[in-house]
């Protein structure tokens, strides 16, 4: 009961601000200017390697998804999942700015296909730290495998925790339009303001998003790739035009490829060095459907053997980098 009076008290603090015209806190110390051109590190190494090498405060949104310890290969075989995952979690929380966004993806599994790695077991684990848990957001798909001994799997849960009560959220950037008529309609209706009705309605934390079908234009080979529209709604409401976004867990490399469509700068690693080949053809589906808008961005991409000419990297180099463990 404590944690609904907590979130309805929140909630309320936040719609009373918007209509005194008030921003919420964390906006009001963020420069959201952009620059002529983004920075992407693409790395293969281990989590823990890459993360130890990361500044303190200096990424706005990680992007997790994380291995589910259902002995996929060697990289998925944990003997304790927890023990391992708390290593990088508190690093995660450590390299988080104070308006950062922490995005876990996984899912309540079947408990005889896998041991104890899925997402409630991580946050069993972060309920004991004081990550801020904004939203459990159930992304649904209708298409899927089928199943005989449980009702077949629709949906996968997604954890969002901001690092402080300052984290960074942009409503406005994720709305849902209204269709014409529906518009007309509320349009008519004195009580709302039209205003808001135009910027279009919460998408709320049920999120209608097809899987990638094993045909689709998208795929680059992953077999758990992520879609590009998931991906960017995460990263348009979670972090802001010339942040930093960082993905340890890259897979196909799906992250870095919206951040340079959305302006913002972004670490992926994996220690599977097959992500290059994976995000090669991510840019090159990128070019060929949008010729135009991917010559007018401008970004710089970092790999293995340049990784430390990364701006977050340099920052490390120089010195200027406490680490608190």
């Amino acid at each position: 009961m404590a944690n609904r009076s907590h979130n309805n008290t929140r909630h309320i603090a936040m719609n009373s601000l918007k209509k005194a015209g008030k921003s919420h806190s964390s906006l009001e110390t963020i420069d959201v200017s952009t620059t002529n051109e983004t920075t992407h590190a693409i790395i293969t190494c281990d989590c823990l390697e890459l993360l130890r090498q990361i500044p303190d405060e200096s990424i706005q949104l990680i992007v997790c998804d994380p291995p589910y310890n259902i002995l996929m290969s060697d990289w998925d075989n944990h003997h304790d999942y927890v023990e391992w995952a708390s290593k990088w979690l508190v690093e995660a929380k450590r390299v988080l700015a104070s308006t950062g966004n922490l995005v876990i993806f996984g899912g309540l599994q079947y408990q005889g296909e896998a041991g104890s790695g899925d997402l409630l077991s991580l946050m069993q684990y972060l309920r004991s730290g004081d990550l801020l848990l904004a939203n459990l957001i159930i992304w649904y798909y209708p298409n899927g495998m089928g199943a005989q001994r449980f009702f077949s799997n629709r949906h996968e849960e997604i954890a969002w925790y901001g690092k402080t009560r300052k984290y960074y959220f942009d409503l406005d950037s994720v709305r849902e339009k209204f269709d014409e008529k529906t518009k007309q309609a509320y349009l008519r209706d004195k009580r709302l303001r039209p205003e808001s009705i135009e910027k279009g309605k919460n998408p709320t934390n049920v999120w209608r998003i097809n899987r990638l079908n094993g045909n689709s234009k998208e795929r680059v080979g992953h077999p758990t790739q992520k879609p590009i529209v998931l991906i960017q709604r995460i990263i348009r409401a979670l972090s802001y035009p010339n942040s930093m976004v960082l993905d340890f867990f890259a897979g196909s490399g799906v992250t870095s490829r919206v951040a340079i469509a959305e302006g913002r700068n972004s670490i992926c690693s994996d220690i599977d060095p097959s992500l290059h080949t994976y995000f090669d053809e991510h840019m090159k589906n990128f070019y060929e459907q949008n010729p135009l808008f991917y010559s007018n961005l401008k970004h710089k991409v970092y790999r293995d053997d340049e990784f430390n000419m990364h701006p977050v990297f340099q920052v490390a180099r120089e010195g200027n980098f406490s680490r608190k463990i």
